[in-house]
């Protein structure tokens, strides 16, 4: 069906393997931008060979896998700082104390998740806590958010009221505005979840993430980019990875796999024409 639309293939039997380990469905996302999808019969209008479209498969995982490495040093960082600086201020169970939070509702529906997470927690110091202690019974903060998800964090402090802590902890990211940092949150969470279920990140429309015009540290230096396409949000993944992780290679390896981006396909996830030549890529 394949060769029919138009699609060349160089080694059939291989491409026959590949099929088989790799559903038609999955690799059609691949071959979309290349073929007429408005005829019923999507023949490619664009020449490329099989062999092309594995290549962008493959690029893509490695792509992905680069941007969860890195997301997951933020998620680390991110527990921390909440951890620590609501704990100095609020006491180690400040996390159930309802008015932190700007909304009630969310508040309790947030608990009830993170209740959620608590009891089907296979972590040892969970266990340790509920057998040895039933008042309070929930564990204290370094605890119970240790076991939370990236997107229960971010939700929690997103609906945490504004405060000198809320603000430390943005600041702390370098970020002077809370709003934004929230919008940030919601983006490296969305592209982290879309990572863990192996989901496409090259040429997909991302949630629009808000550009800076003030940072404490250096940011790219042209904001006109797209928003809700990958350069913007693995821009702001950088931007942070350099102060919590200055010694990271991200940008580095970054740079290395889009040098082979297959089919000149830089444009389709945002990146301006010499992108890497901007002082904060260097």
């Amino acid at each position: 069906m394949l060769k029919q639309r138009g699609l060349v293939f160089g080694d059939e039997i291989k491409a026959e393997h590949y099929l088989s380990n790799i559903s038609y469905y999955r690799l059609r996302a691949y071959t979309y931008p290349f073929q007429d999808n408005k005829n019923p019969n999507h023949p490619f209008i664009v020449p490329v060979t099989f062999e092309e479209v594995i290549s962008l498969y493959v690029f893509d995982r490695q792509l992905r896998l680069l941007i969860f490495d890195a997301v997951e040093k933020i998620e680390i960082a991110l527990r921390t700082q909440i951890i620590h600086q609501y704990s100095i201020k609020h006491g180690a169970f400040w996390h159930v104390n309802t008015a932190l939070y700007r909304n009630s509702l969310g508040f309790a529906k947030q608990l009830t998740s993170l209740q959620e997470e608590i009891d089907r927690s296979p972590e040892t110091f969970i266990s340790h806590y509920k057998k040895t202690y039933t008042n309070p019974p929930e564990p204290p903060c370094w605890m119970s958010l240790e076991v939370a998800s990236m997107g229960l964090l971010s939700k929690i402090f997103q609906n945490l009221k504004i405060s000198p802590e809320k603000k430390a902890i943005a600041k702390h990211f370098g970020i002077s505005d809370v709003f934004i940092f929230e919008n940030w949150l919601f983006c490296f969470c969305n592209i982290r979840n879309i990572c863990a279920h192996h989901g496409r990140v090259w040429n997909r429309r991302l949630v629009k993430i808000t550009l800076p015009y003030n940072t404490s540290s250096l940011y790219i230096s042209d904001l006109n980019v797209y928003p809700n396409k990958l350069y913007a949000t693995i821009s702001s993944i950088q931007y942070v990875i350099n102060i919590i992780s200055p010694g990271s290679n991200f940008k580095d390896r970054l740079k290395t796999l889009m040098a082979d981006c297959p089919l000149k396909q830089e444009k389709e996830m945002g990146f301006p024409v010499d992108w890497e030549k901007d002082p904060f890529w260097n």
